[in-house]
Formats: C-alpha cells, sequence, structure tokens
C-alpha cells in the first residue's frame, strides 16, 4: 500500500510516518518502480502501534526503544513486556487523575446551574 493508503489507516498524517521512518521507528521501507513507499499490511499494523503509543503520550526515545528491541526478536519479549506494563500503568494513573479533574468541573458546572437558577 502506498503511504497515503497506510496514513489513513494508521490515523498518522504522512509527515509523521516519514518523520518515523528518519527516526528509525519503521522496518526498512520497499519501493515500487516508480521509486514510492510500498508498506506491508504488517507495517501498517506497526503503524498503528505507534500511533497509538503516541497517542498515550509515550516519548519517542522510548519507542525508539521498544523499536530497537522489537527488531532484535523474541529474545526482548520480557523487555518490551515491561515497558508496556509500564506504560499501562502510566496511563491508569493519568485516567485517575483525569476522572478527578473532570468529576470536579462537573461540580463547578453543576453549582453555577444552580446558582443561575435561582
Amino acid at each position: 500500500m502506498k503511504i497515503a493508503e497506510a496514513a489513513a489507516r494508521s490515523g498518522l498524517s504522512i509527515d509523521t510516518i516519514r518523520f518515523y521512518e528518519r527516526s528509525g521507528l519503521l522496518p526498512p521501507i520497499a519501493r515500487g518502480a516508480d521509486g514510492m513507499r510500498r508498506f506491508s499490511p504488517e507495517t501498517a499494523d506497526w503503524l498503528r502501534l505507534l500511533a497509538s503509543l503516541r497517542e498515550t503520550g509515550m516519548e519517542l526515545r522510548a519507542m525508539r526503544r521498544f523499536a530497537e528491541l522489537y527488531r532484535q526478536g523474541d529474545a526482548t519479549i520480557p523487555e518490551r513486556r515491561r515497558m508496556l506494563q509500564e506504560h499501562a500503568a502510566n496511563l491508569e494513573l493519568r485516567r485517575a487523575a483525569l476522572d478527578r479533574c473532570a468529576a470536579l468541573l462537573a461540580h463547578k458546572l453543576q453549582r453555577y446551574s444552580e446558582i443561575e437558577g435561582g
């Protein structure tokens, strides 16, 4: 698939995909006779994972490390699992903080409605 389709499938912009390629986050991308990038379904899946990691706040440095470990093969699964578990734990902490903030905002909005309503 061409880069536009890979972008649509992953939710990443074309520029971000090119940046990730330059940053070493992607495996080597094949090119067609026309010189255009050709993304495999596996690379498209990898892009979706990268998009999810980035959207949930994983730093580029950690994403690079994860990609490096992935390229090293199955022997690195324990470290990759540890990285993802740590990231998931951080997400849970952030979710709890967001829930507290949302509850406070809901309380404030309710209070304003009460004041305005009389």
